[in-house]
């Protein structure tokens, strides 16, 4: 019998073939940890565990992102104290405008077959490059740094198999939204999704990311990809193509279930108040006033992300009543898109740009929704007070959706917006 994606890597680590309900102690390729919760991880080892070093300072890594620049003295202190941890170890500290934990790691450290770890949920984002990535507490987190390994369950595996060509101004943020209102916020609890089929082999690296960041959002364990050409290039433009390797499924591997999609039938859709998979179609919200539209984050705040958004933003102006915030995940993300002028489409549009970061999605600072407000946002949740403000509400969408929202100041289908032969083409 044939090894899934997730059994595949573990056995690949291990040194042995491993499978589903196996329990192993697996050796950590990277640990990492951000600001909201590198404190409590460093705390740990140093009070708990009486580690006053890491299993290897430069695969221990922490980014400073949620809160950066810090907005209060206690978010100051935190930055210090990880600055400080960092010297004294000499773990690699993220600095401030660097970038979001997720992006900055498939950016300049995670490669195919490799195990990563982190302190944040939406650490499975890595998992679009055929890793094994899974979120954890701090506590689990400040172990794996300290010892430079952790244990896993085995995941059992359920398969998306996607068909056909994603639709015209549908996107893998629409693709998979419906695929979390398919499976519900519990679906794949502890479970792998691997994402096949030919939707996923004709999509960008770029756009494979934002399917793995959300795998959590139906409760899963990974979101993996097989590895491939695109994943080569996008290794090559971030100058580690001497890290590829292929890694695929087995024929004949064992899965707890499939879910079988037709692409093609795909519509722009979006994520109501307060769940993730609380599934709409635009036709079901079209036309409903919208006061904010935030386009960033580790699920939409790529440059392909701000790319599709300009081209619907060129030579027009946000809805003068909208509040428009465009953040780039990471430091190379903004650099790009300044160079191809994407951030000046944007601000001319009227946008605020923010630095590099998580920003509104955390509901720390840089976009607080104030009582009352509708934010359509491009981030990966929109439980009740996640931006900040339990008494507004949160709708997810495409860059595109978003881009098209903002402009109208309602809810827009962006079909009405794209020019007629765009496409985002396999060039990472």
């Amino acid at each position: 019998m044939g090894l899934t994606l997730a059994e595949k890597i573990l056995s690949m680590r291990m040194g042995k073939k491993v499978r589903a309900g196996d329990v192993v102690i697996s050796p950590v390729d990277y640990a990492a940890a951000q600001d909201g919760t590198g404190p409590l991880t460093i705390r740990v080892m140093e009070e708990q565990l009486g580690v006053k070093s890491v299993f290897e300072p430069g695969r221990v890594i922490f980014f400073l992102d949620h809160a950066a620049p810090a907005p209060r003295k206690e978010l100051a202190n935190d930055h210090k104290f990880i600055k400080q941890f960092g010297k004294e170890v000499g773990c690699i500290v993220s600095r401030e405008g660097e970038g979001i934990i997720h992006q900055r790691l498939v950016e300049d450290f995670v490669s195919p077959g490799d195990i990563i770890v982190g302190a944040d949920s939406h650490t499975c984002t890595s998992g679009a490059l055929a890793a094994f990535a899974t979120g954890m507490g701090s506590t689990d987190i400040a172990v794996a740094m300290a010892y430079g390994k952790t244990w896993f369950r085995v995941p059992e595996t359920i398969r998306i198999e996607a068909s056909g060509e994603l639709p015209f101004g549908v996107f893998p943020k629409d693709l998979m939204l419906y695929i979390i209102g398919k499976l519900t916020a519990e679906g794949a609890t502890y479970k792998a999704l691997e994402f096949q089929g030919e939707t996923i082999r004709n999509l960008t690296q770029e756009s494979r990311f934002t399917l793995s960041n959300m795998a959590v959002e139906a409760g899963a364990k990974v979101g993996l990809i097989e590895s491939d050409d695109a994943t080569r290039r996008y290794l090559k433009e971030m100058g580690r193509e001497g890290k590829y390797k292929e890694i695929k499924a087995d024929e004949g591997a064992s899965y707890e279930s499939i879910m079988y999609i037709d692409s093609e039938d795909l519509v722009p859709s979006l994520a109501a108040p307060h769940f993730v998979d609380n599934y709409r179609t635009i036709d079901q919200l079209e036309g409903l006033k919208v006061d904010q539209v935030f386009i960033g984050t580790c699920t939409n705040g790529r440059f392909e992300d701000l790319l599709v958004a300009a081209t619907i933003l060129k030579g027009k102006k946000v809805d003068p009543n909208v509040k428009f915030i465009v953040g780039p995940a990471s430091r190379k993300v903004l650099e790009k898109a300044v160079k191809e002028s994407l951030i000046d489409i944007s601000i001319k549009a009227g946008a605020v740009i923010i630095p590099p970061g998580c920003g509104p999605c955390a509901g720390v600072h840089a976009g607080v929704p104030s009582d009352g407000e509708v934010v359509v946002s491009t981030q990966n949740r929109n439980f009740r007070g996640r931006m900040g403000n339990p008494n507004s509400e949160i709708y997810l969408a495409s860059p595109a959706t978003a881009a098209a929202t903002a402009i109208k100041g309602e809810i827009a289908d962006p079909r009405e917006f794209l020019p007629e032969d765009f496409k985002v083409k396999i060039v990472s």
